[in-house]
């Protein structure tokens, strides 16, 4: 664990060693940067955990988590500055240069992989010391579950982002134990399913007294099916997806707009099994989604007190929508200003007259410009979309899986999927209830690359911003940062971008 130390600490360290110099030292060892002396108490073991969680944080602040995704997806666009277009053009190179100029490697893929890799080594520390802490051994399991849950969550996160990534399941204790090989992403995902078990065997269930932002096992198992979902592995998620559903621990909100209502996110844990939970009382607990998404110049009324006008969803995406569909609603082609004049869509944004807000992330009460918003990240809307496509893939489009995707339709407002589609059609079906269902939420690009339908389906995702959108086969994963490679000599880079 780290030890940080002030500068008159500091300061006074060196002036009692000066006035010490000719006498013998005391070589007892009374702090230091090494663990030995901690994993001592049950205390020591939440602090290790709370450090574990610490990734979240970061994956969400900077917002990597969601902008590593959406830069790159069909849904939104962003302002063609600072080195964020590189994304949205698949111009990026392997050492994310333009994101290092600008200084925007926090919400680049290279944020990604430094946060996940560093959630992945405090979660070891936790997994390896906190069983042989004396405490009450209900509580001791509950924590190796959890964090067995985030090294999960974190790994899934890397493959589904860069293919074959290292696994790591023991903590650096020496500079040779950084140094690790790639794996094949189907060793991958047996680690992810092997921790998730583990995890599932150990959490306890959802109820009112969980602990905001902490995974239940119902969370667990539903990480579970949408890894299996990515994994090809239809049986295991159409089984697990239909477990948390029948648990009967969540259910869908009635209203979809409520799940992003600020003032309502109690509320939403219903149907919000895992998320980013938002707190403007500590800016380590904000997220910058708000004020990327509201007006530029903090110009309207209900986004935030200070937005950018930074991401846009694409007017082809808004169009996509049947006007019945609730959904549709969390996007905007008109604002409020802070003066109460309605704008026209022709003057949301300069670089455009047909700018479309996204309204996921509104806080009109915010604190700057980050906003107290929760981000999901497992819904149970999720379990529904991932038991339909699931069932689909393995069995066609039955009864079954119409009733999943109906339930999601039904609550948009919309009425049910037609009957009698081929498998095909009815697959295409759910990515595109996904699409209207997950925007915004560092869902599609995900999507697109798990079914290798990026390469078709990007270039018709354009505008007078970015007219012409030309991904390449090897844009399905993001190449490993150079400076991973260049610091771990058995690290090699991914194959199309070597």
């Amino acid at each position: 664990m780290k030890r940080y130390f002030s500068k008159s600490t500091l300061a006074a360290f060196f002036v009692a060693v000066c006035a010490s110099a000719c006498q013998s030292l005391d070589e007892t060892v009374y702090s230091s940067v090494i663990t030995t002396d901690f994993y001592k108490s049950s205390q020591d073991a939440e602090a290790a955990l709370t450090a574990a969680y610490g990734s979240i944080n970061d994956l969400f602040d900077q917002a990597p988590m969601v902008l590593a995704s959406d830069f790159a997806a069909d849904q939104l666009w962003v302002k063609p500055v600072v080195g964020r277009n590189v994304f949205a053009l698949y111009s990026y190179d392997s050492d994310y240069s333009s994101s290092k100029s600008f200084g925007r490697t926090a919400e680049s893929p290279l944020g990604l992989w430094q946060f996940c890799y560093k959630g992945i080594e405090n979660a070891n520390w936790v997994i390896e010391r906190v069983p042989s802490i004396s405490m009450e051994a209900t509580r001791r399991d509950a924590i190796v579950a959890e964090a067995k849950f985030l090294r999960a969550l974190y790994h899934f996160t890397l493959t589904k982002s860069f293919g074959d990534v290292v696994i790591r399941t023991s903590p650096s204790k020496s500079e040779s134990d950084a140094l690790v090989a790639k794996s094949p992403k189907a060793d991958v995902y047996k680690q992810i399913f092997k921790d998730l078990d583990d995890a599932i065997a150990k959490l306890p269930s959802y109820s009112a007294s969980t602990v905001k932002g902490r995974p239940s096992k119902e969370a667990a198992t539903g990480l579970y099916a949408k890894a299996a979902l990515y994994a090809e592995d239809w049986a295991t998620a159409k089984a697990k997806a239909i477990e948390v559903i029948n648990s009967g621990k969540y259910s869908l909100m009635a209203d979809v707009l409520d799940l992003y209502n600020v003032d309502k996110e109690d509320l939403a844990r219903q149907e919000n099994m895992f998320a980013f939970e938002g707190d403007y009382s500590t800016k380590a607990r904000a997220t910058t989604m708000m004020g990327l998404c509201g007006p530029p110049n903090s110009a309207g009324r209900d986004y935030g007190n200070s937005t950018f006008g930074s991401l846009f969803a694409f007017q082809s995406f808004f169009d996509s929508f049947d006007p019945k569909d609730k959904r549709r609603q969390l996007l905007d082609t008109t604002y409020v200003s802070v003066a109460g004049k309605v704008i026209p869509q022709k003057d949301i944004t300069p670089y455009t007259v047909k700018g479309v807000l996204i309204k996921k992330y509104m806080d009109k009460n915010s604190i700057g410009a980050k906003g107290r918003n929760n981000v999901p990240m497992l819904r149970l809307a999720d379990m529904y979309l991932i038991a339909a496509e699931a069932e689909a893939r393995q069995n066609g489009p039955t009864a079954t899986a119409y009733q999943y995707i109906n339930a999601i339709r039904k609550r948009a407002g919309l009425a049910d999927l037609k009957a009698g589609l081929s498998k095909d059609d009815f697959i295409s079906a759910v990515l595109q209830e996904r699409s209207w269902e997950f925007f915004a939420e560092g869902d599609r690009w995900f999507d697109l690359t798990r079914t290798n339908t990026f390469l078709s389906v990007i270039p018709k995702a354009v505008n007078e911003v970015y007219p012409v959108r030309t991904p390449q086969a090897k844009h399905r994963y993001y190449p490993i940062p150079m400076d991973e490679i260049r610091a771990n000599p058995k690290l090699e880079q991914n194959p199309d971008w070597k």
